[in-house]
């Protein structure tokens, strides 16, 4: 039997099946509870308990099923090799810099696809939770990295790294990774944010090194948006447009390059 004939859990397919049965579970409780409240004026669907159970329900029973399939040591399904701490730094400002950077396309495609007013108010749900910004910074620095993490920087690229090239795996997990999101508007920052993470699993072999980079994104993201009025004072906002593209580039180039020095894997003696 040739190696190109030997299929590893999850391919292609496989990956899609779980990333599609992760969602219906999440459909199959949210749709009644939706149409519950919109005819009997419930709020059911935001409840504290029902998200909490819903999220490690539906996360618990994927992981299971991912694990039953794969058939390979947690260990191996979730690589988690020590890395260099320095490099926490340039991925930091590398997100930062890109985001300000995929804001221009953003403009772009909100020209040609703009968002209607529902779109914002569910975005904005994202970030708002009933414990206030401890609750949103629970939420989406802390569980959302960990658990989107486990499932296509683990799951799904440990299957996909041994079925196809290390680019295709790279690829697919980021597309996958940005489609999971159901959400044109978000999908060129998503989509960046995959293939980065991909890489830095690529190279390091670290699942904590992903958890900590997903977890400074969405960082960024919770504090632009909460203190916007702020930041949108300081030297940076209040300089022109080009010079804050011009700066974010090079910031953006200075910081891959660090990136891909500190993410080097150390040879060992004798091998």
């Amino acid at each position: 039997m040739s190696k190109q004939q030997i299929k590893y859990y999850p391919t292609i397919l496989g990956a899609i099946h779980l990333v599609v049965l992760y969602i219906f579970i999440q459909t199959i409780i949210d749709f009644p509870l939706a149409l519950l409240d919109y005819y009997n004026g419930t709020d059911y669907l935001y409840h504290p308990v029902k998200k909490i159970i819903l999220g490690v329900g539906s996360t618990v029973f994927i992981f299971y099923f991912a694990f039953r399939k794969a058939k390979v040591p947690l260990k191996e399904l979730f690589p988690a090799k020590s890395f260099n701490f320095l490099i926490l730094v340039p991925v930091l400002f590398f997100l930062w810099a890109a985001q300000n950077l995929i804001g221009e396309v953003n403009i772009a495609l909100n020209k040609v696809l703009p968002p209607p007013a529902w779109f914002w108010e569910l975005f904005n749900k994202i970030f708002e939770s009933d414990y206030g910004m401890y609750g949103a910074f629970l939420k989406v620095v802390i569980m959302a990295p960990v658990i989107e993490e486990l499932i296509f920087r683990g799951v799904i690229m440990h299957g996909l790294m041994r079925n196809y090239s290390k680019f295709t795996a790279v690829f697919i997990s980021a597309l996958m990774f940005a489609l999971w999101h159901l959400n044109p508007w978000q999908f060129p920052a998503t989509f960046i944010l995959g293939l980065v993470l991909g890489i830095l699993m690529l190279r390091t072999r670290s699942i904590y090194l992903c958890i900590i980079g997903h977890a400074i994104n969405n960082g960024l993201v919770l504090i632009s948006i909460e203190y916007w009025d702020q930041l949108k004072e300081t030297v940076f906002f209040q300089s022109s447009r080009s010079n804050q593209l011009l700066i974010s580039a090079l910031i953006t180039i200075i910081s891959l390059t660090l990136i891909f020095l500190l993410s080097q894997q150390r040879k060992v003696k004798g091998n």
